[in-house]
């Protein structure tokens, strides 16, 4: 699994393009002034501090695991630390969601997969005015990630607990339209494709879906195309750690892979 990560790594790093290689105004412009935008801001600065305290928590947590696991520790109960270190998004992918966030100036975020509340920080950080709604499967997680919450004084974001195949469809439904809808969890192909089904109904022609390790599994690269391929998708861009989906219309469908 690990061999086939590298070399869908390897091609793609071969195969994207900078924004110069993309004759779409709309993904030259996002490619620009948001993805390629490295400098740093304020706003990273407290949620990084964040980052490095979780990075040295040893307290012990008992991981209920609904989703595809990770490919990297298999143990039930695991250090803060060892979480913070290999499930968090790094800096450069957590501030790109920020932007993201930012950019598409949602009224309302949906998460899925909270972890330790990192990213969370970064969506709610970018859109303090939005309510930003988050979901997780582990009670003893989700007890970190609330901390967190707390020590970097967020107040737009709800978090839920439990199975997302319950609470997500709940959420959906309780809502006219969906602005932005981040999907961490639960890597499989089946899960994925419901995920991404449950959405379509409430996404409008400024909506944005992304879809996190699209390159993680068979599976989950199956579920990706799926996702290209569907008549209501125009515009997807492919950064590799994720996927992102948009619903404009009155534009061509093209699908991009952006090096990043």
């Amino acid at each position: 699994m690990v061999f086939n990560f590298i070399s869908d790594y390897l091609k793609h790093r071969f195969t994207a393009k900078s924004r110069h290689g993309t004759h779409s105004p709309f993904v030259y412009k996002l490619t620009d002034e948001v993805i390629y935008d490295f400098k740093s801001k304020i706003e990273y600065k407290s949620i990084e501090v964040q980052r490095k305290k979780l990075f040295n928590d040893d307290s012990l947590v008992t991981v209920t695991d609904l989703g595809a696991g990770s490919h990297l520790n298999k143990n039930r109960t695991k250090k803060v630390s060892q979480i913070a270190k290999n499930a968090l998004k790094n800096p450069a992918l957590a501030q790109l969601i920020y932007r993201l966030a930012k950019d598409n100036n949602p009224k309302s975020i949906i998460e899925l997969g909270t972890c330790l509340g990192i990213t969370t920080a970064y969506l709610s950080k970018a859109r303090p005015d939005a309510e930003v709604i988050t979901i997780e499967g582990c009670p003893e997680t989700a007890k970190v990630a609330y901390n967190n919450f707390k020590e970097l004084d967020l107040e737009n974001v709800e978090l839920q607990v439990g199975n997302f195949d319950v609470l997500l469809p709940e959420i959906i439904d309780k809502r006219d339209k969906l602005d932005f809808v981040y999907i961490d969890g639960n890597h499989r192909k089946e899960a994925t494709l419901n995920y991404f089904n449950w959405c379509l109904p409430k996404v409008h022609e400024n909506s944005l879906l992304i879809f996190d390790d699209i390159y993680w599994s068979k599976g989950m690269k199956e579920a990706w195309g799926e996702i290209k391929n569907h008549p209501d998708v125009i515009v997807t861009i492919d950064l590799f750690w994720i996927g992102l989906v948009y619903f404009r219309k009155g534009q061509a469908k093209e699908h991009f892979k952006i090096r990043f």
